[in-house]
Formats: C-alpha cells, structure tokens, sequence
C-alpha cells in the first residue's frame, strides 16, 4: 500500500569533507596555524622549537680569541690566588709538619698510652734521628704526636657531657662552657711556655707543635680521673688524681730534659754563667708542675 510522502525526504548526513578522504572532522586542524598579518599569537605556533641565534651567539663566544683570552688571564688569577694563600698558609702552619704529627699506627698509640700511665718503667728516651729529621711517632715512641691529645680531648668532653647528665646538670652551655676553658687552658700555658723560652733565648728543638702535643698528654690522665671518680666516688677521684698528676710531671720532665735541658747544659759551659741556666730549670719543673692544677681544675667539678 502506497502512502503519501507528505512532504518527506530522507535525511542525509551533514559534515564538512576532509581534504584527504571522505572521514569526516569534528574540529577544525589548525596545527599549521602561524602568527597572522598583525603579528597576534595564533594556537599554532611551535613554542618548542629553540631559536637558532642564542645557538650561534654561544658558539661565537668560546669561538671568540679576546674571549679565550679572558678566560685563560682569569684561571691564571685563580691559580696565583690560590699559591699565594697557600704560602701563607705555610708560614703559620706548616701541613706537611701537621701530617708529621699525625703519622701514628695502632702498636704507637697503646705503647704511648702506656709510657703516660707507667712512666716509670720506661727507660729510654731519647728522640731518634734520621739525618737530621726526627723519626715519625710510628717508628719512635718518643715522638711527640697530636693524634692522642686530639682523640683524649674529645673523649674528655664526651665523658664530660656523661657525667654532667648522670648528676642531672646536663645542658649545651654547660659542655660548651667545659670544652672551651679546656682548649682557653691549653693555649694559654702554650703561649706561656714560648714566650719564656723566647724572653730567656733558649734554643731548642721545641716547636709549637711539641708544646701543644706535650699539653694535651694531660686529657689522657683527666680521663682516668674522670672515671675513677664516677665509679669510685671521691676517695677514687683523689687517688686517681695523684697518679695521674705524678705520672704526668715524671713523663713531662723526662721528655723535655731531652729537649730543654740539652741546651741548657750547653748554654751554661759557653757562658760560664749559672743563674740563667737554673732559671731555664726551674720553667721546666713549672711546666711540670703546673699540670696537676689544671687536671684538678677542669675534672673537680664533674664528680660529686
């Protein structure tokens, strides 16, 4: 049966061709859109593309010879700065002398430890030479090292810290205050002990590093006071004390009488004159005697 078309056509699918088929788009392409007439910014320009000019211009910088030249004129700066602050360097502190006084082994270190708790037994010492330069502490126990004063005074300020917070005193002012009068107390009865040999004009092998070295034995001998007394109480602390005070003055006299009183014997046959080399005797006992002062100074308070 034929029905009437009343005006009805078939629908037919509407949409923009594509230019390579027959597909149709949704959207219009405009990746190949470029800036327009007027100079405005259209979505198709490529941002990630890097210009070729910035390329070139550093190229042409290290190509450049008044370029090349400032660089190099500027590393020669460098290098002359850095020679001229190294000799500085040297002549307060000398690095290759540091390294001296650190060149220490195992086998050093626990003969040394025990020559400054049992002096007593130990019967040589002279310091040994090797054409005019002295042994390293490795190979001569009698050589003055910085190792074990370095390693006793932080074990001393360690200790210090432990015994503070077990009597309930801990605080960082307190072990800061402990640590810099300890090093204040070392500088000063270093300073001390160079300006006596240099106002009496005693001429020995001491050099700055040996005094700081023969200073800092003293750690060693406030540590096993330190520890006595928090074992034992106060009748350990005394005890310890007095061990390690006369340990320390033996072991003080006996290495500078190598050093000091050499000089002195000699001094005093040119001279002729016997005031001047009793005087120079007597800093020595001092320096010896002085020691035990400064352990019971520094480790009184720390046991109670």
């Amino acid at each position: 049966m034929d029905l009437p078309h009343h005006g009805y056509r078939p629908s037919k699918q509407r949409g923009r061709g594509n230019a390579t088929g027959g597909e149709s788009m949704l959207f219009e392409d405009t990746s190949t859109a470029e800036m327009n007439t007027q100079g405005y910014y259209t979505p198709g320009y490529n941002m990630a593309a890097p210009p070729n000019d910035t390329q070139a211009g550093v190229n042409n910088l290290f190509a450049d010879p008044m370029a090349n030249a400032a660089v190099m004129y500027g590393s020669s700066l460098a290098n002359q700065g850095k020679d001229m602050v190294n000799k500085e360097i040297s002549r307060f502190m000398s690095v290759n002398k540091l390294k001296y006084f650190f060149a220490v082994d195992t086998r050093y270190v626990v003969k040394k430890l025990m020559i400054l708790m049992f002096p007593y037994t130990h019967q040589d010492w002279e310091v040994r030479y090797h054409r005019d330069t002295p042994l390293t502490p490795r190979q001569d126990v009698n050589a003055p090292d910085l190792y074990i004063p370095t390693m006793a005074f932080i074990t001393y300020i360690l200790l210090a810290g432990m015994a503070l917070g077990i009597q309930k005193r801990f605080s960082p002012e307190v072990l800061g205050l402990c640590a810099s009068t300890a090093l204040v107390w070392v500088i000063i009865e270093v300073l001390v002990m160079l300006l006596s040999l240099y106002l009496l004009t005693v001429h020995s092998d001491l050099s700055t590093f040996d005094l700081i070295a023969y200073s800092g034995y003293k750690y060693v001998g406030m540590i096993f006071t330190v520890l006595c007394g928090l074992l034992f109480g106060s009748d350990g602390y005394f005890v310890a004390l007095a061990w390690s005070s006369c340990a320390l003055m033996f072991f003080i006299v006996r290495s500078l009488r190598m050093k000091i009183l050499t000089s002195l014997a000699s001094d005093s046959m040119s001279t002729g004159s016997s005031a001047k080399p009793q005087v120079r005797m007597y800093i020595t006992m001092a320096t010896a005697v002085f020691q035990p002062i400064i352990i019971y100074w520094l480790t009184s308070h720390l046991v109670r």
